[in-house]
């Protein structure tokens, strides 16, 4: 059924810093229609988006947003009761979705026919498994993280669409430590580059850790990060603008509001991390995105706010929501394009555009 569009565009004018020129930032509060959270979402040009959250809520739009359609949700929706907490479209009409939950409620599905029909392509077997997200180089390529069993990492890789899911040997990874595993908040918890360069970001452990692939996901490799590390604290979201330069960001789930060891920066590939602690981000930060058509523009969403960095990541700036309008736990900007949509708590989306 469409939910139409009840709210109006917001708009808000940022002085972007760092010696950059004023950008007009338009924010529109759209509606779901549903009062699921959302913490899954994925822009595939200015006019097509999908979100994803809990209670079997899977949406999509074709026309901007104006209008949101709840899809029927894969599964049986009378005995399952999945939490979608990430989907990856690959164009209008093919997407992948992933519930989380232990044992067989982690699952992939993918739809080729734009929401009317999924297909179940991997359910967790391993009671004690719990995947967390997914991202694709491509139609074919793509990776998931799930949380570590028994001090080993789960990793999946697809080379065939998903037709496939194969974990990666243990020997290909190095051992995780108690209790590491990936925080299922936004569906950004991997980012990739190329064809080939992967980074998945760690939380809940002693250290927040940032492993690396270059080879498609056949070996792996560990950094430690500076980053805050505890039980509800860590790395929540990592993004490359090539394989060079990074940014990652968190915090504590639980301490919404602090802002302490939360964003750090790489130039070497993620081999270290720098912190940055002066002109950090304001709040714990669930998701970040480098801005399309800049090379060192940042923005970074969380429930109590969202910051702006011009200068890859050095220093960050509050970018203020405007009145009424929520926190988001997940971004997505359509490729190519400084057009995007967030997505939070009580079915919340937003669209957000730069001028």
């Amino acid at each position: 059924m469409k939910r139409q569009l009840l709210f109006p565009t917001l708009l808000f004018t940022f002085a972007a810093l760092a010696g950059t020129a004023t950008t007009t930032v338009e924010w529109t509060r759209q509606t779901s229609g549903v009062g699921a959270r959302l913490r899954g979402i994925s822009a595939v040009n200015e006019s097509v988006a999908w979100a994803s959250g809990a209670e079997n809520t899977i949406l999509r739009t074709s026309d901007g947003g104006a209008s949101w359609q709840k899809l029927k949700a894969p599964g049986d929706a009378a005995s399952d009761k999945l939490d979608f907490r990430d989907i990856d479209a690959i164009d209008a009409r093919t997407a992948y979705a992933l519930s989380i939950g232990p044992g067989a409620a982690s699952r992939i599905y993918k739809t080729l026919d734009a929401g009317a029909t999924w297909t179940l392509q991997h359910t967790n077997q391993d009671p004690k498994g719990f995947l967390d997200a997914m991202s694709f180089w491509d139609a074919e390529h793509g990776l998931v993280i799930g949380d570590s069993v028994d001090g080993k990492f789960q990793i999946l890789k697809t080379e065939n669409g998903g037709k496939t899911w194969q974990s990666v040997p243990d020997s290909a990874l190095p051992p995780a430590l108690p209790g590491e595993g990936a925080f299922s908040a936004s569906g950004s918890n991997i980012a990739v580059t190329g064809k080939s360069e992967a980074w998945i970001v760690t939380n809940s452990a002693t250290r927040s850790r940032v492993l690396h692939t270059a080879d498609g996901g056949k070996s792996w490799a560990v950094v430690d990060t500076p980053l805050a590390a505890g039980p509800s604290a860590g790395i929540f979201s990592v993004a490359f603008r090539d394989p060079l330069h990074g940014v990652i960001v968190g915090g504590d789930y639980k301490l919404e509001r602090a802002a302490v060891d939360n964003v750090a920066i790489t130039s070497d590939g993620g081999n270290s991390w720098t912190l940055v602690n002066r002109q950090g981000l304001s709040g714990f930060r669930s998701a970040v995105k480098y801005l399309p058509g800049t090379e060192h523009s940042l923005i970074a969403v969380g429930p109590q706010g969202a910051d702006r960095s011009d200068d890859d990541g050095k220093t960050w700036h509050p970018l203020p929501l405007p009145a009424g309008m929520p926190g988001f736990d997940a971004l997505s900007f359509a490729p190519g394009q400084q057009k995007a949509w967030a997505s939070g708590a009580a079915g919340a989306l937003g669209r957000l555009q730069f001028r």
